[in-house]
């Protein structure tokens, strides 16, 4: 299964954000409401509406303030006020990214509405996420709605679904297992175990639905926590305050007391890129997307509390992307096609005779110009196929193996590095206006 990291972990530079927050409500009778999310890259997606704009927010654990990208001037749109300046840290080895912070938001998921919502509106471009993802993806949204409700993810039918705490009622499950959660800066920590070597080693992870990895730790050689010999170096996202690099590889297993991953991938990042994560002396890594996407998840934050049950999910594959290509949505293209509409028009007045025997005439061919989506690659592994083909980054795909990209979702192109080891890829690209050609095999990147 692809995967593109994104991940947003946030410090707020103030030790006292300041004024009152309003709670998420749900405005039916049933006091409960399903929301349908897009499972994206491991990450969900959900439609959220800000001072009657519909905009589309990833749903992050790992977040606790509402982030909206401004880039775009949203913020006009949306017409937000009291703004007031302040400075964020996240991940990566950048500087502080500047931000307007705003009260008095009314924000809406489905029936569940706050009408005094705080919204962190950021310039900072690299956090477009629509690139990335092929999607478009106005803000980042986390806390605020676990805080205030009772969140059940049903990953394998792609719904939320939202319930005001007093009238939760839990069901018997034996197929479940059920966890304590731990909180430090509003952020939910779970108790789990990893086997490396052969080793079984207790850790505590951050719950990071905003990462579309399976599992990050934090490499301790004293606690057995380190990256086998078998691993390469790549590019593991972009976080807040930059780009975040460090090893891949396997470990033996993942357990979640009865649910056990065998095999499951990990990511070791640079400890400069996380030394404010790191600010929690207990935390050892995260547990991401391609992980959680594995069960159905109710989040109780009042009661501290995780139920999981696994779904169809569970016994997917662990890949890792064979190519080391990695391709973002930069812009549109002009692109001539033949206008099928009128070649069937064309061939509708065939005669009888024509049709009886299979043939297509065409009086004049007709073609279409229309804009389609530049899927160009912006991320480029050492020592990759794609690398010692020659490729660079830069090169915007124009076809996959023979077939236009633009036939294809972003995540479906990427779908196609993750297949197997030993499966050729061809590829057109454009280079700075000239066509070229290239091919490789995929490898095992162990």
């Amino acid at each position: 299964m692809k995967r593109f990291v994104i991940f947003i972990w946030v410090v707020f530079l103030l030790n006292n954000l300041g004024f009152s927050q309003g709670k998420f409500t749900i405005q039916n009778k049933h006091r409960s409401d399903k929301v349908k999310f897009k499972l994206i890259n491991n990450l969900i997606i959900i439609p959220v509406e800000i001072n009657g704009v519909t905009l589309s927010f990833l749903l992050d654990t790992g977040v606790s303030k509402a982030i909206i990208f401004n880039f775009l001037n949203v913020s006009d749109t949306l017409k937000i006020k009291n703004t007031e300046t302040i400075f964020l840290r996240g991940l990566g080895e950048g500087e502080l990214v500047e931000a307007l912070k705003s009260d008095d938001n009314v924000i809406k998921i489905g029936d569940a509405i706050n009408l005094k919502q705080e919204l962190y509106a950021i310039f900072e471009a690299n956090l477009d996420l629509a690139p990335k993802l092929g999607f478009p993806v106005h803000g980042i949204i986390g806390n605020d709605v676990f805080r205030d409700l009772i969140v059940e993810v049903n990953y394998s039918r792609k719904y939320l679904k939202l319930t005001e705490p007093e009238a939760y009622r839990y069901k018997k499950c034996r197929k479940c297992e059920t966890f304590n959660l731990e909180f430090y800066n509003s952020k939910p920590y779970i108790n789990v175990e990893v086997t490396i070597d052969n080793k079984k080693i207790p850790v505590k992870l951050l719950i990071d639905s905003g990462g579309s990895d399976a599992l990050w730790l934090f490499e301790n050689d004293s606690l057995g926590i380190k990256s086998s010999d078998a691993f390469f170096n790549d590019f593991l996202g972009h976080g807040l305050s930059g780009s975040v690099y460090g090893k891949r590889t396997k470990i033996d297993a993942l357990s979640l007391k009865s649910f056990v991953l065998e095999n499951a991938n990990v990511a070791y990042p640079d400890s400069a890129s996380i030394s404010f994560a790191r600010k929690f002396k207990s935390r050892n890594g995260s547990l991401a997307g391609n992980a959680l996407k594995r069960f159905n998840i109710i989040f109780d934050y009042q009661r501290a509390l995780i139920t999981l049950k696994k779904n169809a999910l569970f016994k997917e594959k662990f890949n890792y992307n064979k190519s080391g290509i990695e391709l973002a949505h930069d812009g549109v293209r002009l692109v001539k096609e033949i206008d099928d509409r009128i070649l069937k028009e064309r061939s509708g007045i065939m005669g009888s005779d024509d049709a009886r025997n299979n043939t297509k005439i065409v009086f004049d061919t007709q073609y279409k110009v229309s804009l389609k989506p530049a899927y160009t690659i912006v991320e480029l592994r050492d020592g990759s196929p794609a690398k010692k083909a020659g490729l660079l980054i830069g090169d915007v795909v124009l076809r996959i193996n023979n077939k236009p990209t633009h036939q294809f979702s972003l995540q479906d192109v990427m779908h196609k590095f993750y297949d197997d080891a030993g499966k050729h890829i061809k590829l057109k690209v454009d280079r700075k206006g000239k066509e070229m050609n290239f091919s490789f095999n995929l490898e095992n990147p162990f």
